[in-house]
């Protein structure tokens, strides 16, 4: 970075540190509350009112304490609110400039059936963290959501919607991205979509998730529980020819509690996982009297993991907190690797651990000034195990059977991780919460991979080839004959080759082999700074102004400044009646990172270190063709495998440009988003709040890879005999940045929560998605020409539908509904050839040539429709659409407390976490907690509360509950076969993976879920 840039950073943040030396000196406010009868309320609300509007809360500690500092002098309303109380009201609270003022709140106890909860009903608000486009889960909406963490997760992305930016929404944890999610048994809270435009974050915050974990009570308290499933539940996988047998056990709990009362607390959770799922295998292959015969049939995939996470939360002093959390997560997987068209011989076992430490200290610099410093490190290992002794052998859509091509792989990856935040209040009435902070992370991995030691061979098939090319049946009579060898199938041109069929249409197409070094080390430093300003010029206007600079290693792009804007206004805020009505807008520029593994491959690959050789059949250098159709012939394929495979060394000799090389691009930059939003926000009747928001996306700079030594021609056809800008080496596949994503997105979100029996939430976005890459993975059909590119992205998802909540029915049972409904994914018909000899299969059809595919196999869906379409034209990139999903899963729960009532009125959701502060600003002032993303600052995280579902007025609850996964057994497929070689396109193969709309999890291997429909069982007890 520039010395010029240093000053400029510097200058800002001495400017804030300057402002903030001169601020007024504010006042605060604490106290106690207790019951009539003099016992400690824990967890009670505190909100601080002044006479403009503006508001600050607390939550009581273990002790009923609250602190609210940062307090302009004068008058102000006091409100409190606990379950089972009355809500206190004090109008006349006065506040003097440098004093504490002391108010100690006596709360009446209220009606059997009565709970008041202002933060349940808080309306709309012009803070930044507040936008109603944001949802926020709590334990009760947390109880819809799946117990598995890997289902936890897609269900959040779901929830989340299509994200901004090539990359999709990021997930924190206590404030760092990555780690193992933690048991939903220890999330105290999820946000997602908050504050979409604060400098904080490096990406825009739609599609954002915010995990805040639980700290240590105030008394001991636990839970503990079993979860089960086996094929006895569940309904059989549409593609398996049995119900096979499965099973599904988990089992943990937690515990926590108080290590010295009012000074630290511990929170600790354990769970094991124990599964048994099964991978549906659904290829075609050749019987013994070599015939296509459909292979169907069921694997065992055994998979066991465990994990246990340990918190500590200790006041240093009335300043100084620290918070920390280790976790520690191992597992093993056998049976890789089988499912789809994957046969059992490449199956391969893995092994993963990892080793995880977080450390966050917050500090009270003064009334109005919190200072947190978050400190992680981490280290995973990744083994894997297989049989590269034996190659590959690959038949486009059929079946890839031969070994797996994995050899002793393992990855060794280290994080370091530091940040630094400072908030701030300043001018009159703290009119300005300022945050500013930093963050730097190094990552290091050292990787081994032996991965295609062994060699693949490939089947795609062999085009239609007519003499003299172009001709058509049937000639003229002063035409030439014309003589047409028909296209040969994937599974044609193996079977042939079984039989010895000497013409080379049967050879494979391609051999691909590695060899050389496969230890390598890579690592990469990224560092960001950040200057927020959320300015609440009155109580019905917030204009929030932000500034981040980032840069990393390994790329030179050094100019990554991003500045930030939103604002929120409420028409008639301020007055005697809380505003309704809240309009948001706001735009930024969101960078992205270029992986670390990204660098790796061209480490790895770059000539020398390990060589990818490539031999091809469709080369269009006649001389390299039949050295390679040579190498090619040399093997004997039989049904139980190949032999006489062709060695490096041979490849080597008889081909010295077969290596395919892989680089970054000189002047490679980071992507680069511009992203604005606009919202309407309204307080509807019953509790209901609606938010409109209007999302706009361009992305720049976005990653691909070309071919930069592909064979130069007119046409993406006819390719014989081109040549190579580099004659004399081989394929040089470059990462670049000459890319472009355009997004634009409507969603509309409704939340109700009427009382502690129904709550209620619901989003819906539609939206397009364009682009010419779909990221560093993905080449162009033709290296030369990119206009062809630009069409659907496979992020457009037109459609998207989520709804959920929690019902208390009659009997004391609980339902909580999860739904989702997805469009389509657009996907990619390709030829399934190599046919500019690029050796990429990458090319895509005319639509003359889709439609009579389609004609040929009789499929009649939306893409075989082409009328009105010029039939010579190449179709665009992701044509065609996939098919759309909807799921319903439910749980339904009972709780059954007993034991007798406890003396001490403890709020629900007790917890120490303290004030949040205003307008985003990092936390509460003085307020015991924070610690989470935009939550810093205060003295102590006591309390942690109940645990989903329990009786708050029994010290035991056992709760049971059924988990359905897909209630009504709908069919939800997979992709289908988009290779036009195949004879199975346009056909499914297999079912999504798990049942949150194709967002992943739960699958059961290649073949999709283990089953279409699951039944989950849960016993867990809490006290």
């Amino acid at each position: 970075m520039k010395l010029s840039k240093l000053f400029v950073l510097s200058g800002m943040i001495a400017l804030i540190l300057n402002i903030s030396a001169f601020a007024q000196q504010n006042g605060s406010l604490g106290g106690q509350v207790v019951d009539s009868l003099g016992a400690i309320v824990v967890g009670a609300s505190v909100t601080i009112v002044s006479s403009t509007g503006a508001e600050k809360t607390a939550v009581t500690n273990a002790k009923g304490e609250y602190t609210v500092n940062g307090l302009a002098a004068g008058k102000y309303t006091v409100k409190v609110s606990a379950p089972k109380f009355e809500l206190y009201e004090n109008t006349e609270v006065d506040v003097e400039a440098g004093k504490k003022a002391e108010l100690i709140v006596t709360m009446i106890v209220g009606g059997v059936q009565e709970q008041v909860d202002i933060n349940s009903d808080q309306g709309v608000s012009t803070d930044p963290a507040n936008n109603a486009g944001a949802t926020v889960l709590k334990e009760k909406e947390l109880e819809a959501l799946p117990d598995d963490p890997d289902e936890l997760e897609a269900a959040l992305q779901a929830l989340a919607g299509p994200a901004a930016g090539p990359n999709g929404g990021q997930i924190y944890i206590d404030g760092f991205t990555g780690g193992r999610l933690p048991p939903k048994e220890a999330i105290r809270e999820i946000r997602i979509n908050s504050n979409p435009f604060s400098a904080e974050y490096d990406r825009l915050g739609f599609g954002r998730i915010e995990i805040l974990t639980k700290p240590g009570a105030d008394k001991f308290r636990g839970s503990a529980f079993f979860n089960f499933n086996d094929e006895g539940l569940n309904s059989r996988n549409p593609f398996a020819l049995n119900r096979a047998p499965s099973q599904r056990r988990s089992y943990g709990g937690n515990f926590s509690g108080p290590v010295k009362k009012g000074k630290s607390s511990f929170f600790v959770d354990i769970s094991n996982r124990e599964e048994d799922n099964n991978s549906v295998l659904n290829a075609i292959v050749l019987d013994s009297a070599l015939n296509p015969a459909p292979f169907q049939q069921e694997f065992t995939l055994p998979t066991r993991r465990f994990s246990i996470s340990p918190r500590f939360d200790y006041a240093i002093n009335d300043k100084n907190t620290l918070v920390a959390r280790y976790s520690f997560d191992k597992a093993t997987l056998d049976n890789q690797g089988i499912g789809g068209i994957s046969l059992p011989t490449r199956a391969y076992e893995g092994a993963n651990s990892s080793h995880e430490l977080r450390l966050t200290e917050t500090m009270i610099i003064n009334p109005t000034t919190i200072n947190e410093t978050r400190f992680e490190y981490e280290i995973e290992d990744r083994e894997q195990t297989g049989d590269n002794s034996i190659p590959t052998i690959n038949v486009s859509e059929a079946f890839t059977g031969g070994g797996s091509q994995i050899g002793l792989n393992f990855n060794k990856t280290k994080t370091f991780e530091l940040q630094n935040f400072t908030t701030t209040s300043l001018g009159a009435n703290s009119q300005h919460a300022v945050k500013f902070g930093g963050r730097i992370r190094n990552i290091k991995i050292t990787d081994r991979s032996e991965s295609n030691y062994g060699g693949t061979f490939s089947f795609p098939g062999a085009p239609e080839i007519r003499t003299p090319a172009g001709c058509v049946l049937p000639v003229s009579q002063n035409d030439p004959p014309c003589t047409i060898v028909p296209a040969l199938s994937p599974l044609e041109q193996y079977r042939g080759r079984i039989l010895g069929n000497t013409n080379s249409r049967y050879f494979p197409t391609q051999f691909s082999i590695t060899t050389g070094t496969p230890e390598q080390d890579v690592s990469r430093t990224d560092y960001s700074l950040f200057l927020t300003d959320d300015w609440r010029i009155n109580p019905g206007l917030t204009l929030s102004f932000g500034l981040r600079y980032e840069n990393q290693t390994n790329i030179s792009d050094n100019t990554n400044f991003a500045p930030r804007f939103s604002f929120a206004w409420s028409p008639g805020a301020g007055g005697a009646r809380a505003p309704k009505t809240v309009f948001r807008g706001g735009f930024g520029l969101f960078y992205d990172r270029f992986s670390e593994n990204l660098t790796l491959s061209a480490l790895r690959f770059n000539g020398t270190s390990q060589l990818n050789l490539l031999v091809s059949a469709n080369d269009p250098d006649a001389v390299r063709r039949a050295a390679a159709i040579s190498l090619l012939q040399q093997p004997v394929f039989t049904l139980t495998g190949v032999t006489n495979v062709p060695t490096a060394a041979q490849i080597i000799a008889a081909l010295p440009q077969s290596n395919t090389i892989r680089q970054v691009a000189d002047g490679l930059s980071s992507p680069l988003m511009m992203q604005g939003a606009f919202s309407f926000e309204r307080q509807l009747p019953w509790k209901t709040t609606m938010g409109a928001t209007f999302v706009t996306s361009k992305t720049y700079n976005v990653l691909r890879s070309r071919n930069i030594n592909a064979p130069i021609c007119p046409a993406q056809t006819g390719c014989s005999g081109a040549p190579r800008p580099q004659p004399t080496l081989g394929n040089i596949y470059e990462y670049e940045s000459t890319g472009k994503l355009d997004q634009n997105r409507l969603s509309v979100n409704v939340r109700n929560i009427y009382n502690r029996n129904f709550t209620f939430f619901a989003n819906y976005s539609y939206g397009f998605s364009n682009s010419d890459t779909d990221g560093a993975g993905s080449f162009p059909a033709y290296s030369y020409d990119l206009t062809d590119e630009f069409g659907r992205s496979s992020l457009d998802i037109r459609h998207s539908f989520v709804i959920g909540g929690n019902f208390n029915v009659p009997w004391g049972i609980s339902l909580s509904p999860f739904i989702i409904a997805n469009s389509g994914r657009p996907f990619n018909i390709t030829t399934g050839l190599d046919d500019n000899g690029d050796l990429l299969f990458t090319e895509r059809p005319t639509f003359s040539r889709l439609a009579s595919r389609c004609l040929e196999l009789r499929l009649t869906t939306s893409y075989c429709d082409v009328a009105g379409e010029d039939p010579n034209a190449i179709i665009p990139r992701n044509y065609a659409n996939g098919p759309k999903s909807f799921t319903v899963n439910l749980r339904v729960g009972k709780t059954f407390g007993f034991g007798k009532s406890p003396q001490k009125a403890v709020a629900a959701n007790s917890g120490g976490q303290g004030g949040e502060g205003q307008r985003g600003g990092g936390g509460g002032f003085g307020g015991p907690g924070g610690g989470g993303p935009g939550g810093g600052g205060g003295r102590m995280m006591m309390g942690g509360g109940g645990f989903g579902g329990g009786d708050a007025r029994k010290p035991y609850n056992l709760n049971l509950s059924i988990n359905f996964q897909n209630l009504f057994n709908n069919v939800n497929f997979g992709t289908p076969v988009g290779n036009l070689a195949s004879g199975r396109f346009g056909q499914f193969t297999s079912t999504s993976s798990g049942f949150f709309g194709g967002f992943g999890g739960g699958g059961g291997g290649g073949g999709g879920s283990t089953a279409n429909r699951r039944i989950d069982l849960q016993a867990r007890f809490s006290w």
